[in-house]
């Protein structure tokens, strides 16, 4: 049996959409792609880099994982491990946890990639 896939024909359509799954989704050539649940190792080095850089600019300028970024090419968003945002950012972010191109830009995004990506099999912090 073939399903049909939700089509959207722009990023707002996106933003309205509401299915009630609180599934993370990318928005790939206007299909919903399903955001796939990261590793254990790489929320550890998120969450170790989230108390640093709170620590140094203040928990209300960092954000985790559940972060939307809007983002030119495909997919249309994102979802960094982490970004550092502007002061502006906290008042904007209010009603959804997304930053628009047309919004000023983050200070910082991070995205941890998987062990063993380019030969590298372990990370250490000091």
């Amino acid at each position: 049996m073939t399903q049909a896939r939700q089509r959207f024909l722009s990023f707002e359509e996106y933003l309205s959409y509401d299915d009630g799954s609180d599934v993370l989704c990318e928005l790939f050539n206007g299909e919903l792609v399903e955001v796939p649940p990261e590793s254990g190792f790489n929320v550890q080095i998120a969450t170790f880099l989230l108390i640093h850089f709170a620590a140094i600019v203040g928990y209300a300028k960092v954000r985790g994982h559940g972060l939307e970024l809007e983002v030119r090419g495909e997919p249309k968003n994102r979802f960094p491990d982490l970004t550092v945002i502007r002061d502006e950012h906290i008042q904007l972010l209010q009603q959804r946890n997304t930053i628009r191109l047309e919004m000023p830009p983050p200070l910082l995004v991070v995205e941890v990639v998987s062990p063993g990506i380019n030969g590298a099999k372990h990370l250490y912090f000091r």
